[in-house]
């Protein structure tokens, strides 16, 4: 369980965590999701004792992180694979954290057999690719078999067959009735991960409610739309000053955003043009996201032809 009771953090004039509150039960994985400088990472920080709050207060199990008696016994944390010294290998990298913390030889070799490095145990960290250094990096977090894991974007560098591995480890690992919290900004994953999500912008909670609420809570109408000859110019048209939003899907259907199949029906009678198809469609996490977020992004590019 980790839990954060109006968890504050202040760089100065910046205030980079503002009064959040949170509960993260066992038994779940949990997205904690937000735009770049939302304050993500410096909330895990601060879970992990390495930044001190300005205000409120953060438990793991009942305890301050700095108070556990073996820390990786009860957390296990990856904030930034790449922080290994370039020059050992793999196995002397666990090796020495499991020293320091009381742990075997034998889960040194059972956590890179897990991840998939048992064969590249001998090779230095420094020539890892970022897939490799990523699967080091949750080898680590795993090492003392902690409760309790914190995972900031687990997923980055790694190929399909990666994704899929992670996929199923963290749900097996939750299955197992530990906690998982864990970033990532591949949010059409998240949706297969994530039973929670912990939106924030500007260091605030935005939404805090299961991946199938959060997604049923946009009730923006959504309909791929087929046209049984051509691309449905007149059609995409039509839908554009009825008010709607269209995208032309890779395969030439169209995906209307903001009428129902009804209108859309309509528009298309009225246009003389044949429809082969109208399927109602669910929101996807980013759509959700980008609306629950749009007002907090800090980074934004500026569409428009490249010179």
């Amino acid at each position: 369980m980790i839990e954060a009771l109006g968890l504050t953090k202040r760089y100065g004039d910046v205030l980079a965590v503002d009064d959040l509150s949170f509960r993260i039960p066992p038994g779940q994985v949990t997205g904690f999701l937000g735009p770049n400088g939302s304050g993500k990472t410096t909330t895990m920080r601060m879970i992990l004792g390495l930044d001190r709050p300005s205000a409120g207060s953060v438990t793991v199990n009942g305890h301050r992180y700095v108070d556990l008696p073996v820390p990786m016994r009860e957390v296990g944390a990856m904030l930034d694979a790449r922080a290994v010294h370039p020059r050992r290998t793999a196995y002397n990298h666990l090796r020495c954290l499991a020293r320091s913390n009381g742990i075997g030889r034998s889960r040194v070799d059972a956590v890179l057999e897990l991840v998939g490095l048992d064969g590249a145990a001998d090779t230095r960290a420094g020539t890892f690719s970022l897939g490799m250094a990523q699967r080091l990096g949750i080898a680590a977090a795993l090492l003392g078999d902690p409760g309790v894991l914190i995972l900031d974007e687990p997923a980055n560098g790694l190929d399909p067959e990666g994704m899929h591995w992670i996929r199923g480890l963290l749900r097996d690992l939750a299955g197992e009735g530990r906690t998982v919290l864990l970033s990532s900004h591949a949010l059409n994953e998240m949706t297969h991960i994530a039973d929670h999500l912990i939106v924030i912008g500007r260091g605030s909670i935005v939404a805090d409610a299961s991946t199938e609420q959060l997604l049923k809570s946009d009730d923006t109408p959504r309909v791929l739309v087929r046209v049984a000859d051509g691309y449905g110019e007149s059609l995409s048209r039509a839908v554009v000053e009825a008010g709607a939003d269209v995208r032309r899907m890779a395969d030439g259907a169209l995906l209307v955003s903001g009428l129902d199949s009804t209108r859309i029906s309509a528009l298309a009678a009225a246009g003389g043009e044949d429809i082969s198809e109208l399927t109602p469609q669910v929101a996807s996490l980013e759509e959700t996201f980008m609306r629950l977020t749009g007002a907090y992004v800090d980074y934004r590019a500026v569409a428009g032809e490249w010179r």
